[in-house]
């Protein structure tokens, strides 16, 4: 290796994923859009919050839109008053339920054994709700925000709690006298 090569070389050698050093301490669960800048409000969060509103608010309409023609489909289609009322009813009961259901996941994670899954084709059906629900929570906050910090804040102060009681090396502790 020649004098030029050596002065090239970094200053510091490089820790692959293998040498990475240990967290020191829990880690914070990444929301979608947002990833972890939720903790700290760093990153462009106010800009990722405003843009995943205004996204939201705009998918929602032109849902409202697309649903809005279907609707005249079934009207020049002359499928009759039946259909048509049922179609309506069953897209707002379907988007009612969908919104309550998204807003209930952003205060509250389900229940294992929770209706979930059987509910997926029904907030399919109205996710003009969910997206409602997705955009009037980005005006205050980024969405599961307050659930994910709670959590993480209670992570934090159980590990600083582990982590203060212990003292010294247990190894080097002396072995207790038997009575």
């Amino acid at each position: 290796m020649s004098d030029d090569q050596r002065d090239q070389t970094p200053a510091e050698p490089d820790r692959g994923p293998a040498r990475a050093a240990a967290p020191a301490g829990p880690e914070p669960e990444p929301i979608r859009f947002f990833g972890t800048t939720w903790v700290n409000h760093d990153g462009g969060y106010a800009l990722r919050r405003a843009a995943v509103a205004v996204g939201a608010l705009t998918t929602a309409v032109a849902a409202a839109v697309l649903l809005r023609l279907s609707y005249e489909g079934l009207e020049i289609g002359d499928v009759g008053p039946f259909l048509s009322i049922s179609v309506v009813i069953l897209f707002a009961i379907a988007s009612s339920i969908a919104f309550a259901k998204t807003w209930e996941s952003f205060s509250r994670r389900p229940a294992p054994s929770s209706d979930e899954a059987a509910l997926k084709g029904l907030k399919a059906i109205g996710f003009i709700g969910s997206l409602i629900a997705y955009f009037l929570r980005c005006l205050t906050e980024a969405p599961g925000e307050k659930l994910r910090r709670a959590e993480y804040e209670r992570a934090v102060a159980e590990f600083a709690r582990r982590r203060s009681s212990r003292t010294g090396n247990p190894a080097a502790r002396r072995p207790k006298r038997k009575k």
